[in-house]
């Protein structure tokens, strides 16, 4: 499908003008006329264009300044200048200046429907360069999801259902369960997979520095701001757009993130011109977001909005036949020699049994780190980290077993301490009892 282009043409001949407008709706463009510099600029302010095309040789300003103009309002624009034989030089002159190439008048309409297509082409990609620049690569761009729960196979049904569809979705889920991964999922099997995949993490990131990644900001919107900067909605254009961590957004950027729900609108930083985008968004959290809602932390009009269709990923510890499959795959994925590491039954049985509190990402950190620190190729019990291999869950070991109180005691303080990564001042809190007393009974089973 030809895209259709917003288009700027910009000559003082209104005639001529009024032609190309004709030919150039005809070929499918949005376009708009503007017959000097001045009122170039001040459509551009006003409005978002993809492509300008722009005479050199007008009145008032001239197209070399009305060229430096566009390029400082909006760097993304791509410009083709319009040039007669005698201005050729000017326009070699342009292309040094910014602009993406220019053609001779009387211009021959196939010719300038194939550049008209090549500029739009080189923002689209220039958009996505700035996207992998100021984004660090995602850990899960590459990774692929592997389940055969039963418990993962109607969220599986779900994303193949709603990828087809332009639904917004809100990922509900632990950190570390694949919420990203999900995402990426979705985006790959739409229409927009074409398109950039950009992720956001809004806890990442300060306030005003989250809003400018967002929208973007003009020159001098705040201090630091010495260039007119490209938002991320816009990078993610016709793609999709994922934020993670969305109960984290602050209320003044909640409202502006329900605007581009509704309309489709943004507004850069220090301007006010509106920029219209078609962007697909996905978001995701690990908080109660209808808590939230009444506790007046998050809008509820912005919740119904991202709420359309909710899927939600179930823990790693409710997913116990994906750990074998999940395992193998680290192992090759983090392999360090010619010779694939495995892990003995024993071993691999200790793993299954672990509740893993960070999930997926902590399997595979767990893989990864074995992986270097292991001897041998085959991983034995020993290797295990102690909270791995001394973990028992403890409903099986209540039910299978003859245990006393203080036993039962004992390794229910242990699970705790695995999932808080030893942080005792939470242990302390999570089993309702004071820090000293904690370690006290840490020091009585000996587990300090």
């Amino acid at each position: 499908m030809k895209n259709k282009i917003k288009l700027l043409f910009v000559d003082d001949d209104k005639t001529f003008s009024k032609i190309m407008k004709k030919e150039l709706t005809r070929m499918g463009h949005s376009v708009v006329c503007a017959d000097c510099g001045e009122a170039a600029i001040d459509a551009l302010s006003k409005r978002d264009f993809e492509v300008i095309i722009l005479d050199i040789k007008m009145p008032g300003i001239g197209g070399l300044n009305t060229l430096k103009r566009i390029k400082e309002i909006g760097p993304e624009v791509e410009v083709i200048m319009l040039t007669g034989r005698a201005t050729i030089e000017s326009a070699v002159e342009s292309m040094k200046m910014g602009a993406y190439d220019y053609i001779t008048k009387p211009c021959r309409l196939n010719e300038l429907d194939m550049l008209l297509k090549k500029a739009y082409e080189k923002r689209q990609i220039s958009k996505e360069n700035i996207s992998l620049k100021r984004l660090a690569t995602s850990k899960e761009q590459d990774k692929v999801m592997i389940s055969q729960s039963d418990k993962m196979k109607p969220v599986l049904k779900l994303i193949n259902k709603v990828s087809v569809t332009g639904a917004t979705v809100l990922i509900q889920g632990e950190s570390g369960t694949g919420k990203e991964l999900v995402a990426r999922d979705i985006h790959q099997k739409s229409k927009r997979n074409k398109y950039p995949f950009v992720a956001v993490n809004c806890a990442a990131l300060q306030d005003t520095l989250l809003e400018s990644e967002l929208f973007g900001h003009v020159k001098g919107a705040f201090t630091g701001a010495h260039e007119t900067r490209l938002g991320l909605f816009e990078v993610a254009d016709k793609g999709t757009m994922f934020l993670d961590e969305v109960g984290e957004m602050p209320i003044n950027i909640q409202a502006k993130l329900l605007r581009v729900l509704e309309s489709g609108e943004i507004r850069r930083l220090g301007d006010s011109k509106i920029i219209f985008v078609d962007t697909r968004i996905i978001t995701a959290t690990n908080k109660d977001i209808a808590a939230m809602v009444k506790k007046g932390s998050f809008r509820e009009d912005l919740f119904f909005r991202i709420n359309i269709v909710r899927l939600s990923l179930p823990p790693l510890r409710d997913r116990k036949d994906d750990i074998p499959l999940l395992v193998q795959h680290f192992l090759k994925t983090h392999k360090i020699n010619v010779k694939e590491k495995k892990f003995c039954p024993d071993a691999l049985e200790c793993i299954k049994r672990y509740s893993w509190p960070g999930n997926i990402r902590e399997l595979e950190n767990f893989v990864e780190n074995i992986i270097i620190v292991a001897d041998g190729e085959e991983i034995g019990v020993s290797d295990l980290p102690e909270e791995i291999r001394g973990y028992v869950n403890t409903d099986d070991y209540v039910r299978n077993t003859d245990v006393s109180l203080s036993d039962l005691e004992k390794q229910h303080i242990i699970n705790t301490l695995s999932k808080m990564k030893g942080n005792k001042t939470r242990v302390a809190e999570t089993l309702g009892i004071s820090i000293k007393t904690l370690y006290n009974k840490l020091k009585s089973y000996n587990i300090l």
